[in-house]
């Protein structure tokens, strides 16, 4: 059986610790070892698949059985049809993704960004702080999306003893089924937080933003695309929104010209909410467990439909 390797940063020692759990007739193909033909025939032979390749490989035919993504998004991949299990990293990446997201709100409740700036500037201003700063604790919250980030933000938020509510279509843990259950609801929300994957591509229009509470908060920690981010900034501008904690914008780097590094009611986290120890390893190790459960024909970990996006 042969597996391809697509996650071009393992170092040398990870390699080897991948191919040391694996049985030996198990054939690897690491992509960044061979030549860009070389790599693209690998593929085509591959059994197993670990990594996100190029949309553009899966033109031809291949032999693959199952594929395990690196990442917990593939909204890149919503066109492709293909006649295998592929299995993401929704959990693996849940409970960083919350941590960032949760940790930008209690920064700018609690003024930790204001505050940061004053310690690079050797500024004390003290009391005149104090008396600016919020609480997370009792806010009314909806959460857009009941994958695994939505739901290990939902149960961070617990702790804080917020009011959460989950929106999606079908997942049984969810509150809020619809648009118009999402619009009579907005109006008496303190902090919406976007975890919604890139297929809803728009979703969190100017008219949703518009009939959010005066003084209350965005987090995005889903997809830049998902969010109308010209009405987002002049919401912001004009007072409407209390702030916004962006971990994802639309495009990305984001163009030194954005409006959102110079607002200080916006903390920008630059795409790092997945990130955490020893990430490649840690990736190396959900792929070994799934593939035990591949072995035994068990039920795949964070198996999803890349047509529809979850």
């Amino acid at each position: 059986m042969k597996l391809f390797v697509n996650i071009l940063s393992l170092d040398q020692p990870a390699k080897v610790y991948l191919q040391s759990q694996l049985p030996p007739e198990i054939e690897v193909f690491f992509r960044n070892e061979y030549s860009e033909q070389t790599q693209k025939e690998a593929f085509q032979k591959a059994n197993l698949l670990f990594g996100n390749p190029p949309l553009a490989w899966f033109e031809k035919s291949s032999a693959l059985r199952w594929w395990q993504l690196e990442s917990a998004g593939f909204d890149g991949y919503k066109n492709l049809h293909i006649n295998c299990p592929v299995t993401n990293m929704g959990d693996y990446f849940a409970w960083p993704c919350a941590e960032t997201i949760v940790a930008g709100i209690l920064a700018h409740y609690r003024k930790i960004d204001e505050l940061a700036v004053l310690q690079t500037q050797k500024k004390w201003v003290g009391v005149p702080i104090r008396f600016q700063t919020g609480l997370l604790r009792h806010k009314k919250v909806v959460v857009l999306g009941a994958g695994e980030i939505g739901k290990a933000v939902k149960k961070m938020l617990l702790g804080f003893d917020c009011d959460v509510q989950l929106m999606a279509r079908t997942a049984p843990e969810a509150t809020i089924k619809s648009v118009e259950n999402l619009k009579a609801t907005l109006p008496y929300t303190d902090l919406v937080i976007n975890c919604l994957p890139g297929t809803a591509q728009g979703f969190f229009s100017a008219e949703l933003i518009n009939l959010m509470q005066k003084s209350s908060i965005f987090a995005n920690v889903g997809r830049g695309n998902t969010v109308d981010e010209t009405a987002l900034i002049a919401a912001l501008q004009n007072g409407h929104l209390g702030g916004a904690i962006l971990d994802v914008t639309a495009t990305e780097p984001l163009p030194i010209n954005s409006p959102f590094w110079e607002m200080k009611n916006v903390v920008l986290t630059q795409h790092t909410g997945g990130g955490q120890p020893n990430e490649d390893v840690g990736k190396i190790d959900w792929f070994l467990a799934n593939f035990k459960r591949f072995q035994t024909r068990q039920p795949l970990r964070n198996q999803v439909d890349l047509a529809k996006g979850y």
